[in-house]
């Protein structure tokens, strides 16, 4: 990482494990866009300052199109609630963009494959802001965080940093 990485990069916040059983649900292409929506099931988070589980109830309505001739991209618009080990209930929203070679989505598309695919071979990023009304956890309130997503066999898994 590089001196000016690590001056805006801040401190790791946590890893949220969302689970998304059913899988994801497409609406189809309108005149906006593919529209594809995942509904959060559950899920867990940690990190030296924040643990506990995701709530069911929130999802990602995203939407997709292509970038050139051999990849999709897509944006992300997801809302989570998480609860604190501690019973504080923090709201999650968040957007974000992926890029997905066709090659990685038809893997995706192979339940044999798709637990293999390495992250590094396609993009997804995310920038959460927090709500809360929990005393303990209000410094959450001023966090913009950013996040490496990666695709799971549950859902999807989010490494979150805190902005400076």
């Amino acid at each position: 990482m590089t001196a000016e990485m690590e001056r805006v990069l801040g401190d790791y916040l946590c890893t949220v494990d969302f689970h998304v059983a059913g899988g994801i649900i497409p609406i189809g292409a309108s005149p906006f866009g593919d529209r594809r929506i995942g509904y959060i099931t559950g899920g867990k988070f940690d990190g030296p300052r924040l643990s506990g589980e995701v709530l069911p109830g929130g999802g990602n309505w995203s939407v997709g199109g292509r970038i050139g001739a051999d990849a999709s991209v897509g944006t992300l618009d997801a809302r989570a609630i998480l609860k604190t080990h501690d019973g504080a209930l923090i709201y999650a929203h968040y957007h974000g963009r992926s890029v997905i070679p066709d090659d990685v989505r038809r893997e995706f598309g192979d339940p044999a494959l798709a637990s293999a695919v390495d992250p590094a071979r396609y993009y997804l990023r995310i920038a959460p802001v927090f709500e809360t009304a929990s005393p303990d956890y209000a410094w959450l309130n001023g966090v913009l965080a950013i996040g490496v997503g990666e695709r799971t066999d549950l859902g999807a898994r989010h490494r979150l940093y805190t902005v400076r």
